[in-house]
């Protein structure tokens, strides 16, 4: 029964999630600083609150390990979203940052020393194609798309590839603070619960760097076009209402990983969070009428095809079914 409610906690708070990100992303596209913030702010008082009984209850895991681990998260948040701004589709965003896979296994085998099966390695070759030719062909559009001179083309061009090292670096660091938080598991025992927390919370000063963007977007946000809340009965700037609800969808999203990584095998908690993307992709593409050529959906289905061999579903689902017909097989004798 909790896997099942995990499972719906996955789907509907990280697709809603996606769709009002979207919202505000269209409107400002440099809104990230401050959905980032709120995300990290909203998390950390119920962590607190919940998690840490108002700061009483003393970490399993010393504050020295969480320091670097929160460098490393809050770079990888505050850059993904910072990405936005250099001409990344949100398709694109959404398909490159699966590329996780990926940095996970080279800086498995670089750092953990680590080697993977053959079936491993092919799935990898086949996200990194995926993802390439998305990439491709999303350049293509930048390259076109821009009815400037030539001297515009390459500044946009040029933009725009500086958001794709942006999202290179923070999928590789990203990958690292993985590599990190499961060597820490493996030292004093999973604590996801006290990790998201002092993930969120540690981090908050940091934004004090971006405070300027913040409050300019605060400013933002409360001159947009107010619209009544039926619970309340207040008008209420529809930016400030597409944050809250982003914002509650994010810790419904996160809420359900946390309890899937508690009930189920790793194996099932990749398979959920893949197939979530691939529908929160075909909502954002649908909904908002993003531009998705035929090669993006040849991408797209390579990615997810080769996400799903890393997984390794296939020998799960063969093995089940085999296993059932021996099972069938004893009855009948």
């Amino acid at each position: 029964m909790n896997t099942i409610f995990a499972v719906l906690l996955v789907f509907v708070g990280c697709c809603s999630n996606v769709v009002f990100l979207e919202l505000l992303v269209r409107k400002f596209p440099g809104c990230g600083n401050i959905v980032t913030f709120a995300q990290f702010a909203f998390i950390a008082l119920e962590g607190f609150i919940f998690e840490t009984n108002f700061g009483r209850k003393k970490p399993a895991i010393p504050m020295s390990n969480y320091v670097i681990m929160v460098t490393m998260f809050f770079t990888v948040s505050v850059i993904n979203n910072y990405a936005l701004n250099f001409n990344i589709a949100m398709p694109l965003h959404m398909i490159f940052r699966s590329g996780s896979l990926i940095a996970n296994m080279i800086l498995g085998i670089i750092i953990l020393k680590k080697r993977y099966s053959m079936s491993k390695y092919l799935s990898i070759a086949m996200v990194s194609l995926g993802i390439f030719i998305c990439t491709i062909m999303s350049a293509r559009q930048v390259n076109t798309g821009s009815e400037g001179s030539e001297e515009q083309d390459v500044y946009a061009f040029l933009h725009w590839l500086l958001g794709i090292a942006m999202l290179t670096f923070a999928l590789l660091m990203s990958a690292r603070m993985g590599i990190f938080q499961e060597t820490l598991y493996k030292q004093y025992g999973k604590h996801s619960k006290e990790a998201l927390f002092y993930n969120h919370c540690l981090p908050l000063p940091g934004f004090l760097l971006l405070s300027s963007d913040i409050y300019n977007h605060c400013v933002l946000f409360s001159q947009s076009t107010p619209v009544e809340v039926p619970v309340i009965g207040q008008a209420v700037p529809v930016m400030w209402l597409y944050l809250l609800i982003n914002v509650i969808t994010q810790y419904v999203c996160i809420r359900g990983v946390f309890i899937l990584t508690t009930e189920c095998a790793s194996l099932t908690v990749t398979l959920v969070v893949t197939l979530r993307k691939f529908i929160s992709l075909i909502i954002s593409i649908l909904y908002f009428k993003n531009p998705f050529t035929a090669w993006h959906w040849v991408g797209t289905a390579v990615v997810f095809l080769g996400t799903l061999i890393y997984t390794e579903v296939w020998t799960s689902v063969r093995m089940a079914l085999r296993g059932k017909e021996e099972l069938k097989e004893k009855k009948a004798e």
